[in-house]
């Protein structure tokens, strides 16, 4: 399906042309490696041909969504920010690196970026209108094409963030200063951001329950013994994964403890491994039963009431918001080939894991890339159980994440 009019043959031929490419992943190493000699040239250079491409390769996966879901008009607002995006960055793709072209690209980027600000929430609503069309009933096949491209339409946005904001950053009005290299911090203090994200889920759970669960940290340098745990990562991907997690865990905590006097603590466990840096984070809020932990990292699960569509009216549920926290976290921690995992013993608590990778050089960036595989995927259907016993999950009392 063409989902862009005939008017835009241009841009069409154009799409084609870039999404014959594979986008180029980086490494943190090399993020770090070029900011510290930094060229706004050699950038300038390199983006207006690698965010087309990364542009271009989403753009078309956006085509061979579900024709109802394209209808929907939140998604059609997507749509049309990525073709707008796409047009802006072709601009400049002949022109020559000149100084005043340089300070337009800068400004073109800060654009785009602040354009895609609300991409996530947008496209959530325009799941919300598919389900309310529908009477709330979806297609299983349906389903499966949708988790399997907005995991790739908001890793690839991730990614193109952060080309834009290393540019931005580095090349940017507003000289930076600091230790930092664009948004990536060569000596990120993992116990620093665990203790920022929790002051501020903590503040928003004194808001609701006029109480919140303690802090316990500890660090183990497996490497160099009695020495602080430093990483060279960004720090505001790190933040985001942690300020889910202790939103889920102070929730999960109070409502299973609210009414005694003695609140377990959340106990965070900070490693370095030779290959792995490891973050955990353990609480006691009563866990989820074992059949409802894949459920959680499906966009299509939101156990959470629908976010208010003003941003005046009051939010319905404390410390939740369209149920993406948790998939959208496990997201950032894959872009650098990390993970997020969560483990769990109904009745007692759970355990979420971060893994980041210790070396720099093996943190690649993890990006979508736009083929026949690909393709493949949004026609396929709901392959039947092999498998004895095979039970869809019973529809038990949601746990609002």
């Amino acid at each position: 399906m063409r989902l862009f009019p005939v008017r835009m043959s241009n841009i069409n031929k154009m799409l084609d042309f870039y999404s014959q490419f594979n986008p180029s992943p980086l490494s943190i190493k090399q993020f770090i490696d070029f900011g510290l000699n930094a060229c706004p040239t050699k950038s300038y250079i390199f983006l207006r041909k690698e965010l087309p491409v990364r542009l271009a390769n989403i753009m078309k996966e956006i085509t061979l969504l579900p024709e109802g879901l394209l209808r929907m008009p939140s998604v059609g607002l997507v749509s049309a920010w990525y073709v707008k995006s796409f047009e802006e960055v072709l601009a400049f793709e002949k022109t020559e690196p000149t100084g005043d072209n340089l300070d337009k690209f800068c400004k073109s980027l800060i654009q785009i970026r602040d354009r895609h600000s609300d991409v996530v929430q947008t496209m959530a609503q325009g799941i919300l209108e598919l389900k309310e069309s529908r009477n709330g009933q979806i297609e299983p096949s349906t389903e499966l094409s949708m988790q399997y491209f907005l995991d790739r339409l908001y890793m690839s946005r991730i990614s193109i963030r952060m080309l834009i904001n290393q540019h931005t950053i580095l090349f940017g009005e507003i000289p930076q200063s600091g230790r930092h290299v664009g948004c990536i911090d060569p000596l990120c203090d993992p116990h620093m951001v665990v203790q920022d994200a929790y002051e501020n889920a903590r503040f928003l759970c004194d808001q609701y329950y006029l109480a919140s669960p303690e802090l316990e940290v500890i660090e183990h340098n497996d490497l160099e013994k009695g020495k602080p745990i430093k990483i060279v990562y960004v720090p505001s991907h790190l933040y985001h994964m942690l300020f889910e997690l202790f939103k889920n865990s102070m929730r999960a905590v109070m409502e299973y403890h609210g009414a005694e006097d003695d609140i377990p603590p959340i106990k965070v466990t900070i490693v370095k491994g030779k290959e792995d840096i490891c973050v955990k984070m353990s609480d006691r809020g009563g866990g989820i039963p074992r059949s409802h932990v894949d459920q959680l990292f499906k966009y299509m699960y939101s156990t959470a009431p629908q976010p208010p569509k003003s941003k005046s009216d009051l939010p319905l549920v404390p410390l939740a918001g369209y149920g993406y926290g948790l998939p959208i976290s496990r997201l950032y921690a894959r872009y650098f080939h990390g993970d997020l995992v969560l483990y769990s013993c109904e009745g007692y608590g759970s355990d979420a894991v971060i893994y980041l990778k210790a070396l720099s050089d093996e943190a690649n960036e993890l990006l979508p890339i736009f083929n026949k595989t690909s393709s493949r995927f949004y026609k396929a259907t709901v392959p039947t159980g092999d498998w004895s016993n095979q039970v869809k999950p019973k529809k038990a009392k949601p746990v609002v994440i």
